[in-house]
C-alpha cells in the first residue's frame, strides 16, 4: 500500500512514528526473520522472543490497526503471513517501485528468508551505513595493502566465490596457504560451523551450480538459497559431505554468501563469456576498485561492476560512480539477466532511485554487455579486414 498518509494515521498524530510505517517496518520484519532463522529456525519459537522479533510483531500490529486490518495474533501468524502474502498486499506505505509483484520475505516452499529478505535486513537502512560484507571486504583490502600483496586479495576474493563451504581439513589447507597469510585471521572469523538443519541422512550437500549448501525439504527435494539457481530449475546435487567423515563443516556467513559469493559467481560467468569472445579480462583490478577490467584489441578498456541484487530500489540507492583507477574508457554496472526477467521494471526503478546521484553508472544486464562487446569486436574486425586483404 502506498500513497498519502492515511486519515487514521494523521488523526492519531503519529506521522512521525516511522517505525510502524513503510521502509523502517519492512526492514524490522526482515531483520526479525533472519534473526529467528539463525536462533531457532522459523518453524518453532520460544519465549522470550528476540527483541527484534517482538518489535516486528508489535509494529506490524500497529500498522494493521491503523489500516483497518486484523493484526497477526502471534509471531507464528506473522511468520506465516511473510511466507504467504506478497509485500505489495501488506498495509505498508512504500516508495513506488520498492517492491515488485509477488515479492515475499519468506520462500513459499522452504520457509527460509528470501534473498530479498536478506537485502531488506542488510540494505534497508541508511545507504551510507557500512554493511557487514563491506566491512569484511574493506578489512581484507587493508590487510593485503599493508603487506603490499594484491595477489593475496585476489586469492581471498576467489576463495569466497569458489569455496563458500570448507571441511575442517580444507580449512587447514587454506590456512597453510602462505599467499593468504595476511587474511588468515579474517578467514577464521568469517567461516562458521554449519547448523544441523542442513543435514539429510547424515550428510551435507552442495549445490552443483552455486556451490553453497542445499537445504533439505520434504521427501528427497533440496532447496538452494540463490534466486538464480532456483529459477534455473531443481538444484543439482554437487559434492556431498558425510558429517562423521568430514568432521566440522564450515560455510561463509550469510551476508558474504549473499553479497560476495553470489555476485562473484555472476562475475566468474561473465569473465568466461568475455574471454570466450577473445577479450582480455582482469578480475578485481587495483585491489578491487571494480570487478572486471576488459580490454579490446584496439586498447579500449571497459570497467565493469557486477551487482546481483534482487531489489533495484536498493541498488539504485547504492549507485555510485565507478572508481577512476585503474583507468578505463567506459564503465558499467551489470546485473544478471534473471533479475530483469523477474522484474521487467528493474531498469526503470534503478534509474529513479539513483536519479539524484551524480555520474550514476549505466546499468546493463550481463547478456546486454556481452552482446555489446561482441558487436564492437565485429566492428573492429570489419575495419581491419580490408587493410589486411590489401596488404596480401
Amino acid at each position: 500500500m502506498s500513497g498519502a498518509t492515511p486519515p487514521a494515521v494523521r488523526a492519531a498524530g503519529i506521522d512521525s512514528w516511522s517505525a510502524h510505517q513503510g521502509v523502517p517496518l519492512l526492514r524490522t520484519l526482515a531483520q526479525a526473520l533472519c534473526v529467528l532463522e539463525r536462533a531457532s529456525g522459523l518453524d518453532r519459537f520460544t519465549l522470550p522472543y528476540p527483541a527484534v522479533a517482538q518489535h516486528a510483531l508489535d509494529r506490524t500490529a500497529v500498522a494493521c490497526l491503523l489500516a483497518g486490518e486484523r493484526p497477526p495474533a502471534s509471531l507464528g501468524e506473522l511468520v506465516a503471513r511473510c511466507q504467504e502474502i506478497a509485500l505489495e498486499d501488506w498495509p505498508l506505505r512504500l516508495p513506488e517501485g520498492t517492491v515488485g509483484p509477488g515479492d515475499l520475505l519468506l520462500d513459499p516452499r522452504s520457509g527460509r528468508p528470501t534473498e530479498l529478505c536478506h537485502e531488506w535486513a542488510e540494505r534497508g537502512a541508511d545507504p551510507a551505513l557500512v554493511h557487514r560484507d563491506r566491512q569484511i571486504v574493506h578489512a581484507a583490502l587493508t590487510l593485503c595493502r599493508g603487506h603490499g600483496e594484491e595477489d593475496a586479495y585476489s586469492s581471498f576474493r576467489g576463495l569466497l566465490v569458489r569455496r563458500p563451504v570448507l571441511t575442517a581439513d580444507e580449512m587447514w589447507e587454506v590456512l597453510g596457504d602462505m599467499l593468504l597469510e595476511p587474511v588468515h585471521e579474517l578467514i577464521r572469523l568469517i567461516y562458521q560451523p554449519v547448523p544441523q538443519s542442513y543435514l539429510r541422512d547424515g550428510a551435507y550437500a552442495e549445490c552443483g551450480r552455486c556451490l553453497t549448501l542445499l537445504s533439505p525439504l520434504g521427501g528427497t527435494e533440496w532447496w538452494c538459497e540463490r534466486d538464480r539457481c532456483r529459477k534455473t530449475g531443481r538444484p543439482p546435487v554437487g559434492r556431498t559431505l558425510d558429517a562423521e567423515e568430514a568432521g566440522t563443516v564450515l560455510q561463509l556467513e550469510r551476508a558474504l554468501r549473499q553479497f560476495v559469493t553470489g555476485p562473484g559467481r555472476a562475475e566468474a560467468d561473465l569473465e568466461k563469456e568475455l574471454r570466450d569472445l577473445g577479450l582480455e579480462v582482469v578480475m578485481w583490478p587495483g585491489f578491487d576498485a571494480y570487478d572486471l577490467l576488459v580490454t579490446f584489441p584496439d586498447g579500449l578498456r571497459w570497467a565493469v561492476d557486477v551487482k546481483d541484487w534482487a531489489s533495484p530500489y536498493f541498488l539504485g540507492r547504492a549507485a555510485a560512480p565507478v572508481p577512476p583507477t585503474p583507468p578505463y574508457d567506459e564503465a558499467f554496472w551489470v546485473v544478471p539477466r534473471h533479475r530483469v526477467d523477474a522484474r521487467p521494471d528493474y531498469p526503470e526503478v534503478f534509474a529513479k532511485a539513483c536519479a539524484d546521484t551524480p555520474n550514476a553508472p549505466d546499468l546493463l544486464t550481463d547478456v546486454d554487455l556481452t552482446r555489446r562487446a561482441a558487436r564492437r569486436l565485429r566492428a573492429l574486425r570489419s575495419r581491419t579486414t580490408p587493410k589486411e586483404n590489401g596488404r596480401a
